[in-house]
């Protein structure tokens, strides 16, 4: 496969003098190091490329972990946010705003559900959903006070809050963060056998991932989600499904729920449903189990803001002609085949669906930053986890030329010589 040529160089001006080297350097001694970034600074980005401050281009293979699955600036995107930042921006939710309800009946539309909790971030979108869920166990299912369960697979990742690394299996993320949140079981990931024994009266929820991204991209067995669907309407608890990383057209679909044609009553979403402009999530549930809030009972101030809104509104329009999922879909086939490919010529395996995979390479070639790092310096940047694992999720705006490019470099990086 040869590379296409490369775009033109990006526009807008380079807002500082100092060098990538420089501006890492400077970093070390302000912020806190709770990232190990790979040493590239961008300044400049647009669909599927990123530009660093000497000009340097490089292919987004990681799409901010599905927060960037309309590209870089997607037009439609920025003109509805350029339009809303010239009205107003923020109202808090003591006022009504003219974008909000458009904004929650587009994304209940969307996702087949009835009623949506705006909220910021994934772990926001998280922590709301646990709430929700121990508040309805208690008003409709009938659980004794503070007696609420929820379950939830291990290897999950669902945010970095003391409540939710509370059962997170990552000693990384536990460690030296306790006290921890009681209330939750934990079972093993795509084992319906442990589900079901897990299930009893006090169970609120069973709360899981359709697909578990941080974890390799694990993807379950056919059937699965559906049995995690059938189990909870027999135990009378609420199946949460987290889709902030795994939703919003990555897999083919506009859910990865949708795959198995099963409606869960809460869905979590975030990362692309702020466009990769502003942080936007939402609960979005039946009817009756977000209609257990009253006011007081929770909020947020930046919540559904109008900027917020609008540019959700534009990420729901933009779902909507299901243009994004049928690319997904499309060229899933063409990194499926890609890596296929590589089988056996540095990788061990993989998984993938839609534009969304998880990379084991051996571990012989490099762990997963090593194979990062040589990628970085091919123009093509992924993002490593769990030893040598690497995940790739790009925009799914990338073109197949694009994509056969970032293969091409892979290929090269595990089948070619290290100098």
């Amino acid at each position: 496969m040869t590379a296409p040529t490369l775009p033109q160089p990006l526009a807008g001006g380079t807002p500082t003098a100092r060098s990538s080297a420089a501006l890492i350097r400077a970093e070390a001694p302000v912020l806190a190091h709770n990232y190990h970034p790979l040493p590239v600074v961008v300044a400049r980005a647009e669909g599927a490329w990123v530009e660093d401050v000497e000009g340097r281009r490089y292919l987004d293979m990681l799409a901010g972990y599905s927060a960037l699955n309309f590209g870089h600036r997607h037009p439609a995107l920025i003109e509805a946010a350029h339009r809303q930042l010239d009205r107003v921006t923020l109202t808090s939710r003591a006022f009504h705003h003219d974008r909000l309800a458009e904004f929650a009946e587009g994304l209940a539309e969307l996702t087949g559900l009835d009623m949506v909790l705006p909220m910021n971030t994934g772990a926001e979108a998280v922590e709301s959903a646990i709430k929700v869920a121990r508040k309805w166990a208690y008003q409709v299912k009938g659980v004794a006070a503070d007696r609420a369960t929820i379950v939830v697979a291990d290897g999950n990742f669902h945010g970095r809050t003391t409540t939710i690394v509370s059962f997170s299996g990552d000693p990384v993320a536990r460690e030296g963060f306790g006290p921890f949140t009681p209330g939750f079981r934990t079972v093993p990931y795509n084992d319906l056998t442990a589900l079901e024994e897990a299930l009893d009266e006090t169970t609120a929820a069973v709360l899981i991932e359709p697909i578990q991204g941080e974890a390799g991209v694990l993807i379950p067995d056919d059937g699965y989600l559906a049995g995690v669907r059938e189990l909870t309407r027999r135990a009378g608890c609420l199946f949460v499904a987290d889709e902030i990383q795994s939703g919003l057209g990555r897999t083919g679909t506009t859910l990865a729920v949708d795959h198995e044609a099963v409606l869960p009553d809460v869905v979590l979403l975030g990362k692309a449903l702020g466009g990769g402009i502003v942080p936007v999530s939402a609960v979005v549930a039946r009817r009756e189990v977000l209609g257990v809030l009253r006011p007081g009972e929770h909020g947020s101030t930046f919540g559904g803001n109008p900027l917020a809104a609008a540019v959700g509104s534009a990420v729901v329009e933009l779902l909507a002609t299901g243009e994004f999922q049928r690319r997904a879909a499309e060229l899933g086939t063409v990194l499926d085949a890609g890596l296929s490919a590589l089988t056996g010529r540095g990788i061990t395996g993989y998984r993938t669906r839609g534009l969304w995979a998880g990379v084991d390479v051996d571990p012989a070639i490099g762990t997963g930053r090593e194979i990062s790092e040589r990628l970085l310096r091919e123009g093509v940047l992924v993002k490593d986890t769990h030893g040598s694992t690497i995940r790739l999720a790009p925009p799914l705006t990338i073109t197949r030329e694009e994509l056969e490019s970032a293969l091409s470099s892979l290929e090269k990086v595990l089948t070619r010589p290290q100098g």
